[in-house]
Parts: structure tokens; C-alpha cells; sequence
């Protein structure tokens, strides 16, 4: 049985909160002008923004150096474009990764008649340094349903994964009202979890859509309350 003291909720209502007009963002970790000691990070994870990005506006051209920068996009799309030359156009329930090496710089827009809506995630890499580089890929939710899927992963064996360069993975799962999954978080290993939508509970805790859970090493078993939409990051 889980020791719920290798557990940390953080529900929606703590997160730190910024709303600049075009960008409501909510913060899982101290970002920008919000800074709590208690949450500057889970292991290797750095970041976890819960952004709504209005129609038509997002972040204009800015620098990145030494960072894995996940985007999974909840509703909309986001169009990335960076001074690799790439750009594309991710929409809901797909992935975009950046590994920003030695620097890069990239806007990302919301050019959708509507807001989107989106988690972007950091993770530290595994060494500092390199090219920049740049992927997205879809990622049919009916593929998750029932089981976590890895949708982008440092470690070679995930090969149908996003390639990031830490040693860190993030995946999806798809539950419906009613049905559980189970997976084991290593000893020493960081994973931070949050429900798109929908709400789970996990060792006796009730976890709401957007609440972040931050999980130590041991066996966790999810199981869906409502219909549920779970995004996980499993790292050193």
C-alpha cells in the first residue's frame, strides 16, 4: 500500500497565477514573478505552466539555452517557429518538443479563432550544450485509452516516442469513468502528474483536472472518477 506521505498535491487553487490579458498562466513550480521555495522544481522537472493562450496573440521571438521544453497542446493549436528555420503547427492532444542545446530562439502563436490551451513542461537535460533541435508528432488519444503511452522520452527503447535529451519521460493516458491504471514510479525517480480534464484518485487522494501531484518511488495505482485525460512526467 502507498504511503500517502510520497504524495504532494498541489491543487489548482495554490498554483501561482499570472494573467496578462493574452496569456492566463497558471505556474506548478515557481516561474517568472512567482517564486515559492517549497516549489522550484520535482527532480529534474523544472517547469510546468497550465497556459490558456487568447486567439490570435502569443509569445513573441525569445532565447532558450540548456532545456527540454515539452508542449502538449489540450485545446487548440500552438504554431512554433524558431531560428533553426522549422515551423509547424501542433494541435490538441499532440506534442511538440525543443531541445534548446546551445541556444535558439522561437515564438509560439496562437493563430486559431479561439483560445488554446496548453501545458508546457521543462526538464533539466542530461548534460549541457548541443544543437538545438526541434519535433512534433500526433498522438491519437484512442491509442492511450486505458494505458499510458510514452509521447516523448530520453531513453533509446522508446523509439515511437518524441526524443528529449534527459533522462525523463512524458506520457499520456486515456481512462474512462470507472477504469484504473498502474504504474511504478523507481526509487530515487521524480514523477509529477496532472489530469487534463476529468478527475482520479490515487492512494485515497482525489485529484481534480489541472491539480498536479508530485510522486516519490512506489507502485501507484489511478483510477478515474470521471472520464479522464492524464499527463505524467516520470524523471531522474
Amino acid at each position: 500500500m502507498i504511503d500517502t506521505k510520497t504524495i504532494e498535491l498541489r491543487p489548482f487553487e495554490t498554483l501561482g497565477h499570472a494573467n496578462h490579458g493574452w496569456l492566463n498562466a497558471r505556474h506548478h513550480f515557481s516561474f517568472a514573478n512567482y517564486h515559492d521555495p517549497a516549489r522550484m522544481g520535482w527532480g529534474a522537472i523544472r517547469v510546468w505552466n497550465d497556459d490558456e493562450i487568447a486567439a490570435n496573440s502569443g509569445f513573441p521571438p525569445h532565447p532558450h539555452q540548456d532545456m527540454e521544453i515539452i508542449t502538449y497542446v489540450r485545446s487548440g493549436a500552438i504554431t512554433h517557429q524558431d531560428s533553426m528555420g522549422n515551423k509547424g503547427r501542433t494541435g490538441a492532444g499532440d506534442v511538440q518538443v525543443m531541445s534548446a542545446g546551445n541556444g535558439v530562439r522561437h515564438a509560439e502563436y496562437n493563430l486559431e479563432p479561439e483560445t488554446t490551451t496548453l501545458f508546457q513542461i521543462w526538464i533539466l537535460p542530461r548534460e549541457r550544450g548541443g544543437q538545438p533541435s526541434w519535433g512534433a508528432k500526433p498522438f491519437p488519444k484512442g491509442d492511450r485509452s486505458g494505458r499510458f503511452v510514452t509521447l516523448a522520452s530520453g531513453f533509446a527503447e522508446d523509439s515511437d516516442a518524441l526524443p528529449i535529451r534527459a533522462d525523463a519521460r512524458v506520457l499520456g493516458a486515456t481512462l474512462k469513468a470507472g477504469e484504473s491504471v498502474t504504474y511504478q514510479v523507481g526509487e530515487g525517480r521524480h514523477a509529477y502528474l496532472v489530469p487534463a480534464i476529468g478527475t482520479i484518485e490515487l492512494a485515497g487522494e482525489r485529484i481534480e483536472a489541472r491539480d498536479g501531484a508530485a510522486l516519490k518511488g512506489g507502485t501507484y495505482t489511478i483510477t478515474a472518477i470521471q472520464d479522464a485525460e492524464i499527463v505524467m512526467v516520470d524523471a531522474d
